[in-house]
C-alpha cells in the first residue's frame, strides 16, 4: 500500500498539493501538460457537499466547456472559504473569489502555484 493514493484509486483529494496531483496522474501515464488539460474539465459542473464535501462552481458557465476555469484561476483573487450561506464553513479547505460565487480547490490552485503546471495553465488562458 502506498499512502500517497486513496485506497480505492479515486481521483486526487481536492485539498492536497501539486505533488499529490502528480502522484495520482503520473501513475496513469499523464505528464504535466496532460494533467493541466485534464483538470480543465472543471470548467464544466460544480462541487456538491453531499458528494465531495466541497461546494460551488469553478466557472460562471457550468454547462459550457471553455477556458474560464484557467482565466478565473489567474484573474481572480482566491481566499480560503470561511462561511457558507451565512454560517461557518465546516467543509474541507477550499477557496473562493471575493464575490464568493466561484470556488477553487487546493489541487486547482496548484496549477498556478507550481511553476511547471503554471506554464501550461498560462497557455490555456490564451487559447
Amino acid at each position: 500500500d502506498d499512502n500517497r493514493f486513496s485506497p480505492d484509486g479515486r481521483l486526487p483529494d481536492g485539498d492536497k498539493d501539486a505533488q499529490h496531483v502528480r502522484d495520482i496522474f503520473y501513475r496513469m501515464g499523464f505528464d504535466d501538460h496532460a494533467i493541466v488539460a485534464l483538470l480543465g474539465a472543471h470548467s464544466v459542473g460544480r462541487c456538491h457537499t453531499d458528494r465531495s464535501g466541497f461546494w460551488g462552481p469553478w466557472s460562471r458557465s457550468e454547462s459550457t466547456f471553455s477556458n474560464e476555469y484557467y482565466r478565473f484561476m489567474l484573474e481572480e483573487e482566491w481566499v480560503e472559504k470561511t462561511t457558507h450561506k451565512g454560517s461557518e464553513w465546516k467543509g474541507p479547505i477550499q477557496f473562493e473569489n471575493k464575490d464568493g460565487d466561484l470556488m477553487m480547490l487546493s489541487t486547482d490552485l496548484a496549477l498556478i502555484t507550481d511553476p511547471k503546471f503554471r506554464v501550461w495553465t498560462e497557455k490555456y488562458v490564451k487559447d
